[in-house]
């Protein structure tokens, strides 16, 4: 079966290189009117995008192919890269596991040594799942520790945590969190503002809890429009030890909810796991702590994470950062037997080499998520990599994982003029906007879609590229 499932890759491979090896089938073509005057009102050059219509079975040559042999910054689209290696190197089914281990004897609900929690790079150990992996702990018969509670997050390198300022100044907004071997709730704690209109003040929750940190319970209401209320929250998380507001939530507000970075991400996961535990009656003699699981100690039990086509879905639907890191760094870890970015890099390089080819350029990679400002790839490129994950087996896992356009995901609120159906992956960061993935055409036809703008003036191409989804689709 291996050698069969190989072979299938391979020719699958072989026609879609032949279908854009096609001389002139990447030939510069006449833009669509549709698109061109909606480039013109937008004032975004038609120098600054590339757009590509191509046949998902690649047995004919391009409806549409518009400067796409040039390397451009693809924003999130990028993620399309990293989450389709990732299904044909791990498989659909890949699950990661985050061992726990007991170093000591249990008696009277007390483990008089230390308990162990080993990170392998879970891009979706959120609130509820880490619950549910204490309260197995629990059900060991652990109520109190008498020693340490260990993290040990060392399945990832060092190297892999940045300033989560670095990116835009923007370091309490969560998808600037760091990948993590042990990510917890991506480091991010969320907010919840009920008003008491009785009390005259707002009641605040806080998911996780975290250890010693203080919490503010209660914000003032004050009257007037909603508005801006998270700044007239005069919000104050500069102190890792305490979060506070100076001001107040309008009372014509309602229930609202925030969520914000952690300012110490560092010790986002040691917090989160001591408040929780505390929450659920847990106690520690004595500390949370990083470190390393000794050798030799076997786990008690295994907590494994939802599948990766699962994980996919939520890393496309809604472009999650940092669950894109952490998968890019696990086929790194994997293929290389090193959870760095340079490994990921080379794993993904050589996973392009021979499953997508050298036909065209070959993308350039950073962290996998396209939070980035130095990833690129062409449109040829990515419509070649789009046209080989449509006759792979993994098709299915891949095209559900896109936003359906009009219906979910990033792309709910865009529907197609014409009513007909795609699946797309967005991206968008300062100076580049785009969007990738399959559009049904109205005569059956599906059709690779690519189109991506660059220059400070790339999110007013969003209309162009509408208009492009629209004229790929009305092909009857």
């Amino acid at each position: 079966m291996p050698l069969l499932r190989r072979s299938f890759r391979r020719a699958a491979c072989a026609l879609s290189f032949t279908a854009l090896a096609v001389p002139g089938a990447f030939a510069q073509q006449a833009l669509p009117t549709g698109v061109e005057t909606a480039l013109a009102r937008a004032k975004v050059p038609r120098e600054s995008v590339t757009m590509l219509v191509a046949d998902a079975d690649g047995l004919r040559p391009p409806r549409l192919a518009w400067r796409t042999q040039v390397p451009v910054n693809p924003a999130s689209i990028m993620k399309l890269v990293t989450t389709y290696a990732a299904l044909d190197l791990l498989g659909a089914a890949y699950s990661w596991s985050t061992p726990v281990y007991v170093d000591g004897t249990v008696s009277n609900g007390v483990l008089n040594g230390n308990l162990y929690i080993k990170g392998q790079g879970d891009p979706k150990l959120v609130l509820e799942r880490a619950w549910l992996l204490l309260r197995r702990v629990q059900g060991l018969g652990i109520t109190s520790v008498s020693g340490d509670i260990v993290l040990d997050r060392s399945a990832f390198d060092n190297t892999i945590e940045n300033d989560p300022a670095a990116f835009d100044g923007e370091p309490l907004r969560p998808y600037n969190a760091s990948p993590d071997a042990l990510l917890v709730n991506f480091k991010s704690v969320n907010m919840i503002f009920t008003p008491d209109r009785g009390g005259q003040l707002a009641r605040v929750s806080y998911e996780p809890p975290l250890a010693s940190v203080s919490m503010q319970p209660t914000v003032a209401l004050a009257p007037g429009e909603c508005g801006d209320w998270r700044a007239a929250l005069k919000p104050d998380f500069s102190d890792p030890n305490r979060i506070r507001f100076l001001g107040a939530l309008p009372a014509a507000c309602g229930e609202k909810s925030w969520a914000v970075a952690y300012a110490d991400p560092r010790t986002y996961g040691l917090r989160a796991i001591g408040g929780m535990w505390a929450e659920m009656g847990g106690r520690v003699g004595g500390q949370m702590r990083d470190g390393r699981v000794p050798a030799g100690l076997r786990p008690v039990f295994e907590f494994g994470s939802p599948p990766l086509s699962e994980v996919v879905r939520d890393i496309n639907k809604y472009s999650n950062n940092v669950m894109a890191q952490q998968v890019f760094l696990t086929l790194g870890l994997t293929q290389k037997n090193r959870g760095s970015f340079e490994a990921s890099r080379s794993a993904l390089g050589q996973w392009w080499r021979e499953r997508i080819g050298t036909g065209e350029a070959p993308p350039v990679f950073d962290n996998g998520s396209g939070l980035s400002r130095d990833e690129r790839i062409s449109a040829a490129a990515l419509g070649r990599m789009l046209q080989v994950a449509w006759r792979s087996p993994l098709m299915p896992e891949l095209v559900s994982s896109l936003p359906a356009m009009g219906v979910d995901g990033t792309l709910r609120k865009r529907a197609l003029r014409s009513g007909g159906a795609a699946h797309l992956k967005t991206g968008s960061l300062r100076d580049s906007a785009g969007m990738a993935g399959y559009v049904h055409g109205a005569s059956g036809r599906r059709y690779v879609l690519v189109a991506i703008a660059n220059g400070e003036n790339a999110g007013a191409a969003r209309a162009a590229f509408d208009a492009l989804v629209d004229w790929a689709a009305q092909d009857n």
